[in-house]
C-alpha cells in the first residue's frame, strides 16, 4: 500500500463525502472512514488521501478535540504528512467552538503555530471579502443561516468570530494582497506568522483565489477551510509532485430495489427541496412533539407507511420545518433535545427500511441527520461515486450491506436534487 499524503478531518459526515468528492475529481485516489477507525481495517491498495468523518461539529467543545486529536493520531499511523481540518462553508459554529478549539488542539498536537482559515466555496456561492463571509451575495448574517436551529450564524466577520474561540491572534490576507500571487502570498502570509498571528482568514471571491492559496500553503502541515481549498490542493500537490494520481477507477455501479429521501434538514436549501419532492412523491412528515410523546409509536407508524407504498416508488420521509415551526418546538421541548429526537428517529428509519423493508438507495439531508444514519447504520468506510450537485457525490458502502447513501448538507443543492439524485442510478 502506498502512503497517503493528505488527512483530512472532516467535523461532519456530510463535509466528509464533499472533501472526498472534491479530492477523487483532481484524480486522487480517496477513502472515506466513518469515524475513528479500527486498526484492522483494511484500506485499498493506493491511496492519497484518507477522509476521517466526525460528528463533531455541534458536541461540547472538549468531546470535539477529544475526537479530532484521535483521527489526528490516526492519520498519522498510517503515514500521512499534511492535514486538513475542513468545516462547514458557511463556519457553523458558536462563540464557545467548534472551530477554533479544535483547529487550537490539532496545531498544538502538531507542533505547529500557524495556519490558514479559508470557509469559501465560490462554486456554491460561498465567497469571503474582507474578511466576511457571503452566501450567494448577502452577508452571511443577512442569509437563512441567521435562523440555523443550532449553529445560528448572526455574525459575517470570520475574523471576529473566530477570535472568540481561541487566544491565537487572527490576521487577515485581504482581496488586493491575495491578487498579488502565490509568491506575494507565501511571503504575507510569513510575515503574519513572524508577528506573532496564529491563523489568517484569507478573502477568495473566486476558484482562481483558492488555487493561488493552495499552492502558496503546500508545506504547511495542517490548513483548515471548506471543501473549496481542498479542490484545489489535489492539484497543487499533484503539479508540485507529491502526488501521483492514477487512472480513474471505473464508474460504480449500483443496482436500485426501493429508495428512500431523509430530510432532516430545516435550511431554506432543503425546505425547498421537500416542498418540491413532496408534490410529485409519497412523503410523510414527522412531528418532533409525537416523539416526545411516543418515539415508539411514532417509528412503528413511519414503518407501516412505508411498507404500503408502491416498491418502485421513491419515498421521503421528513422533519424539516420552518424557523418559526422549530423555534416554537425548541421552546417546548429545547434545541438539543428537539434534534436528538428528529436525528434519532430519521436514524432507525432507514436502519429498519434498510434491513427489512429492501430499501438500498438513500438520501439523506442534513449534517446532523446524515451522522446518525450513518452511525446507526454502522457503516465503517465509503467509496465515492458520481457528484450530483456541487459538493454532493452518491457513495457506496466497502463493507457489509451494500447501500448507495448520498449525504447532503442542508444547504447545498438546486431544488430538484433528490430528484436529480435518484435518477444518477436510472
Amino acid at each position: 500500500m502506498t502512503r497517503p499524503l493528505l488527512g483530512v478531518i472532516a467535523d461532519d459526515f456530510t463535509g466528509a463525502t464533499d472533501a472526498a468528492s472534491m479530492l477523487a475529481r483532481a484524480g486522487l485516489g480517496v477513502s472515506v472512514l466513518i469515524g475513528v477507525p479500527p486498526p484492522d481495517l483494511r484500506l485499498p491498495q493506493s491511496t492519497d488521501a484518507l477522509v476521517v468523518a466526525l460528528k463533531s461539529r455541534t458536541v461540547p467543545a472538549p468531546q470535539a478535540v477529544a475526537d479530532s486529536l484521535l483521527a489526528l493520531k490516526w492519520l498519522e499511523q498510517q503515514g500521512c504528512l499534511r492535514f486538513y481540518f475542513k468545516y462547514c462553508s458557511t463556519f457553523d459554529s458558536t462563540p464557545q467552538g467548534n472551530i477554533g478549539p479544535v483547529a487550537d488542539a490539532l496545531l498544538s498536537a502538531l507542533g505547529e503555530s500557524f495556519t490558514v482559515v479559508s470557509p469559501a466555496l465560490p462554486v456554491n456561492g460561498r465567497t469571503v471579502y474582507q474578511g466576511h463571509l457571503f452566501v450567494g451575495g448577502q452577508l452571511l448574517s443577512d442569509s437563512p443561516l441567521r435562523d440555523h436551529p443550532l449553529t445560528p450564524m448572526t455574525d459575517s466577520n470570520v475574523c471576529r468570530v473566530l477570535a472568540q474561540q481561541t487566544a491565537r491572534p487572527v490576521g487577515l490576507i485581504a482581496h488586493p494582497q491575495i491578487e498579488e500571487g502565490t509568491l506575494a502570498l507565501r511571503t504575507q502570509l510569513g510575515q503574519l506568522h513572524a508577528a506573532g498571528y496564529g491563523y489568517a482568514v484569507v478573502d477568495a471571491l473566486d476558484d482562481t483565489h483558492l488555487a493561488t492559496l493552495a499552492h502558496a500553503t503546500t508545506d504547511l502541515r495542517l490548513l483548515t477551510g471548506s471543501s473549496g481549498l481542498i479542490r484545489m490542493l489535489g492539484e497543487a500537490y499533484r503539479v508540485q509532485g507529491l502526488v501521483t494520481p492514477g487512472s480513474r477507477a471505473a464508474p460504480l455501479r449500483h443496482t436500485v430495489t426501493r429508495s428512500l429521501v431523509l430530510a432532516g434538514s430545516c435550511s431554506a436549501s432543503t425546505r425547498q427541496q421537500v416542498a418540491r419532492f413532496a408534490a410529485r412523491h409519497p412523503a410523510l412528515s414527522v412531528d418532533p412533539l409525537a416523539l416526545a410523546e411516543d418515539a415508539d409509536a411514532v417509528l412503528a407508524d413511519v414503518l407501516a407507511w412505508l411498507e404500503r407504498q408502491p416498491v418502485h416508488e421513491a419515498v421521503m420521509v421528513f422533519s424539516s420545518a420552518p424557523p418559526e415551526e422549530v423555534q416554537r418546538v425548541q421552546q417546548l421541548l429545547g434545541a438539543d433535545q428537539a434534534a436528538a429526537l428528529t436525528e434519532h428517529l430519521l436514524a432507525s428509519v432507514a436502519l429498519k427500511a434498510s434491513e427489512h423493508l429492501g430499501f438500498n438507495t438513500l438520501v439523506v439531508a442534513g449534517g446532523e441527520t446524515s451522522g446518525a444514519v450513518v452511525q446507526a447504520l454502522g457503516i465503517q468506510a465509503l467509496e465515492v461515486g458520481p457528484e450530483i450537485d456541487p459538493s454532493v457525490p452518491w457513495t457506496l458502502t466497502l463493507s457489509g450491506q451494500h447501500l448507495a447513501l448520498a449525504l447532503k448538507s442542508g444547504n447545498f443543492g438546486a431544488s430538484d436534487f433528490f430528484e436529480k439524485a435518484l435518477r444518477t442510478w436510472l
